[in-house]
């Protein structure tokens, strides 16, 4: 297509030839057959002039004696052109001398494609350089927290990089390398021990069954969950923190890095139990909270999903227990609510196998659901 043409649809077509054809052949039955059939406003060769249809791409493959294929044009009309043009394609019934059939495959809007790549790749952008976006204030943070939280040094025979207060602290944090446990000291958490690889040195299994409390936080890449995989595997882990999905721990900013670590810092400090937080085999469900969680918020309101995570009801909570009596197929409850006795009853009834709400009541016959809070999935 010329550059002036925009293309705003593809139209597919398959098609079967009872002969050995060329490519050459498919095209010009197209081109040929289409001629003067819907008038001349929508001759191809026309458009093709004026730039509303591209170059038709065909693929074929020939057996002994038939050819099949697919055909698609790119097209800048509108799509009730789209759709003649596609109907009058359907209609060929010879490519020279062999009977043949074209059968209408799709009509793609390629600019909602391209929308949903650019909403995409925006995110991406925003996720990544929103967390290395450094205001002045958060420079004087950083400043501030360097003169009182410690230094970088040094621990066991491999000398793997850690933060001064990993030898007087009651509790660490496990992170993968030497500019993880920097920007934690930046972040005013002096507690910090980089493993330096993914296999464990010894002296990190020595260093941790003297702790009361290790903290695993890696990057929130797929490396990052080998690296905590392994951790578990030779360590005794009390929390898996992760960065944001796709970012490293080195890149979050010190108010992120706050927000992650400050729930169980605070506990720790007051001598009480350390909230739940997500861990790695939770993360679908949060994923999928965190997508329900904005529209459901101080709504009073409940919803269902079935398994492939698509909605059922939206109803409000007063209504969603006789709700759940005349329905089937949820897998998924969430609620801006209590989990209540009565709701648990009423779910399992129904044969849902998670509920997530903003508190779980004292409760008796859960067995077999999986019960969790927006907050414990780090959603709220």
């Amino acid at each position: 297509m010329p550059q002036s043409g925009i293309v705003k649809y593809h139209v597919k077509l398959s098609f079967e030839v009872d002969g050995l054809v060329e490519r050459a052949d498919i095209i010009g039955a197209i081109f040929g057959q289409t001629e003067g059939l819907l008038g001349p406003e929508m001759n191809l060769n026309e458009l093709q002039r004026v730039s509303k249809v591209g170059r038709i791409e065909v693929n074929s493959k020939s057996t002994a004696n038939t050819t099949a294929g697919d055909a698609l044009l790119p097209m800048s009309t509108d799509i009730d052109t789209c759709a003649l043009i596609a109907a009058g394609i359907e209609s060929i019934d010879k490519v020279g001398p062999f009977d043949c059939s074209f059968k209408l495959e799709s009509i793609d809007d390629v600019r909602a494609a391209k929308k949903d790549d650019i909403v995409k790749r925006a995110k991406e952008i925003k996720q990544r350089w929103a967390t290395k976006t450094v205001s002045e204030g958060e420079s004087m943070l950083k400043d501030v927290h360097a003169g009182d939280s410690g230094k970088l040094t040094t621990y066991g025979p491999s000398k793997l990089t850690c933060s001064s207060g990993v030898f007087d602290a009651n509790w660490i944090i496990l992170v993968e390398g030497r500019a993880d446990v920097i920007n934690l000291l930046r972040s005013g958490y002096d507690n910090a021990l980089a493993i330096e690889g993914a296999k464990i040195d010894e002296s990190i299994k020595e260093l941790c069954s003297s702790k009361d409390t290790i903290v695993a936080f890696t990057d929130g890449d797929r490396a990052g969950g080998f690296i905590l995989k392994e951790l578990k595997s030779v360590v005794p882990i009390d929390y898996e923190l992760r960065a944001d999905t796709g970012i490293e721990v080195e890149e979050l900013s010190p108010e992120r890095i706050d927000e992650i670590l400050r729930p169980i810092a605070d506990q720790i400090k007051s001598g009480g139990e350390a909230p739940v937080l997500k861990s790695e085999d939770d993360k679908p469900l949060a994923d999928m909270a965190a997508k329900v969680f904005p529209d459901l918020n101080e709504t009073l309101e409940a919803v269902a999903l079935d398994a492939d995570q698509k909605e059922i009801f939206k109803v409000p909570i007063s209504e969603v227990v006789s709700k759940l009596s005349t329905q089937s197929g949820i897998k998924y409850l969430f609620l801006d609510g209590i989990i209540t006795q009565r709701l648990l009853e009423g779910a399992k009834n129904a044969g849902i196998e998670c509920v997530i709400g903003h508190r779980v009541a004292k409760l008796t016959n859960s067995d077999g659901m999986t019960l969790k809070t927006f907050g414990d999935l780090g959603v709220a």
